[in-house]
């Protein structure tokens, strides 16, 4: 049997990687990547010359049990996403589950992943938690904000920069204007910011400021 190894990779500085993710991409067979062109910026920086190709959230459903076939022989494959940790909101679960139901071994390095930094910066309890992934657009997003309204625990969440005056308005609308909330945008990167203020502030922060860079909500429980 073969092995697929889920690689975090940088999700801004190129340095934010292990040497031992350097290390598996350079010996694995194949780099699995969400995007091989984005992934080739971090493959030319650091000399490595694996072969790589496409695994994303449009091919997923048609290319993972031929990917589980291969790995049946002694090969090993890295699986790597854009940015983070493949499988935390970016593809990869679906491979890894295949992967597990055919007992072929899967292994995960440790590395970067947005919401945490996020999290631990934010001022916010972060004890417990619990992670939405990404709000939802349409079906479903009254009823997550209700339950957001009434969760005690901190809760995480990613939003695009489109969304984000949205979301906080919907969240003053269903906790009040005085529920805290930190939001992190370009995590790691040149223009890196944190704020953790109230939402009615932060509604009136990015109205003076129109909100740019993917960004990561910190919500605190209900009290």
């Amino acid at each position: 049997m073969g092995k697929l190894i889920v690689v975090p990779t940088p999700i801004g500085n190129l340095k934010d990687i292990t040497l031992r993710a350097l290390e598996v991409l350079k010996e694995a067979d194949l780099i699995l990547a969400e995007d091989t062109r984005q992934t080739a910026k971090l493959l030319r920086h650091y000399e490595i010359a694996t072969p790589t190709r496409s695994y994303h959230q449009h091919n997923e459903h048609k290319v993972t049990d031929a990917i589980v076939d291969q790995l049946k022989a002694d090969i090993t494959y890295a699986l790597v996403s854009d940015a983070g940790t493949p499988a935390i909101s970016d593809p990869g679960f679906l491979l890894v589950r295949a992967c597990t139901e055919a007992n072929i071994e899967v292994e995960c390095l440790p590395g970067a992943t947005a919401f945490v930094p996020a999290l631990v910066k934010s001022g916010i309890p972060c004890d417990q938690f619990l992670y939405l992934g990404f709000l939802p657009q349409k079906k479903g997003r009254q009823t997550r904000m209700q339950e957001i309204a009434e969760e005690t625990r901190t809760m995480v969440c990613y939003e695009s920069p489109h969304r984000l005056m949205k979301a906080l308005d919907q969240l003053q609308e269903f906790c009040g204007p005085d529920r805290l909330i930190s939001v992190s945008r370009e995590i790691s990167k040149l223009h890196e910011e944190t704020l953790t203020k109230p939402v009615s502030e932060l509604i009136a922060h990015f109205t003076e400021t129109p909100p740019r860079g993917e960004f990561v909500m910190v919500i605190s429980g209900k009290t």
